[in-house]
């Protein structure tokens, strides 16, 4: 993301995630709400921008329909502003962009537009508000929405659940990353991939992690996030898991993760 922005006598350019997989049910939403809320307890400023139409993200956030009325949907079309669309979170550094019931209808307003790709990528070098992360919760399908959230993006983030099905449909998904790093955004990467879901008393969940590092190699956080009755509570309360019962096995997972992927930051600044 070429936005630059200044506070504290100190240059801020945006990391942009967007946190993909084409198969549902990935806790794909979960891991965007609770990676988002672990950053920003380290005192980073965190955006979540919620361009599923589904709008799990925002109601795992606690966000009212009349909340709604300023979206998503209005700043991917060029409409309104992002900075309009902020709806700041009961979390310290934590701001959410819904998603509105419009957002369905976005695809098909695109479809025959010029520069389809780029809305995304145009709306967010408009903005204005200073942020570590911009992390964007792709809808469960490599569609047009997808596609603009990986041309804004600089990496992806992949959740995987540790299922039989896991590595179906990763290929096409790797094939779909190279493609818009080879035709619309050149600087696109996978950032890593976090196992989801995970079971330690089932032997397939052991079978899917081994397959996952084999294929995916040190792409895979060391992390992995449990199976956790308390993470499937929190998003009927408005809450993410870690204000929720931030004791529980899976909100300690995503606090963890939050600070791997800051260690692996670092040793990447290092490299540098």
């Amino acid at each position: 993301m070429s936005n630059l922005n200044t506070y504290n006598d100190k240059i801020i350019t945006p990391k942009v995630i967007a946190i993909a997989n084409q198969k549902g049910g990935v806790g794909k939403t979960t891991t965007v709400i609770n990676l988002a809320t672990a950053l920003a307890a380290t005192k980073k400023k965190v955006l979540i921008l919620d361009l599923d139409p589904q709008g799990n993200a925002s109601t795992g956030m606690g966000v009212r329909e009349k909340n709604k009325l300023i979206n998503s949907y209005q700043v991917l079309l060029g409409k309104r502003l992002l900075e309009d669309a902020l709806i700041w979170s009961e979390v310290p550094n934590l701001a959410i962009v819904p998603s509105g019931v419009d957002l369905t209808g976005a695809e098909i307003e695109l479809v025959n537009t010029s520069q389809r790709e780029y809305f995304l990528a145009k709306a967010l070098r408009k903005c204005k508000t200073e942020f570590d992360y911009i992390l964007i919760d792709c809808p469960p399908s490599l569609n047009l929405l997808t596609m603009n959230a990986l041309v804004a993006a600089d990496s992806v983030l992949v959740p995987l659940q540790c299922e039989f099905y896991a590595l179906e449909g990763i290929a096409m998904l790797v094939k779909t990353i190279k493609r818009i790093k080879r035709v619309f955004n050149p600087r696109l990467e996978i950032y890593g991939v976090v196992l989801t879901m995970f079971d330690k008393r089932n032997n397939l969940s052991i079978m899917v992690e081994q397959d996952v590092r084999n294929f995916f190699g040190d792409k895979v956080f060391n992390t992995v996030i449990p199976r956790n009755v308390r993470i499937s509570e929190a998003p009927s309360h408005g809450k993410p898991v870690i204000l929720y019962d931030w004791r529980c096995a899976g909100a300690q997972a995503y606090i963890q993760l939050a600070g791997e992927m800051l260690k692996k930051e670092r040793q990447m600044e290092k490299a540098a």
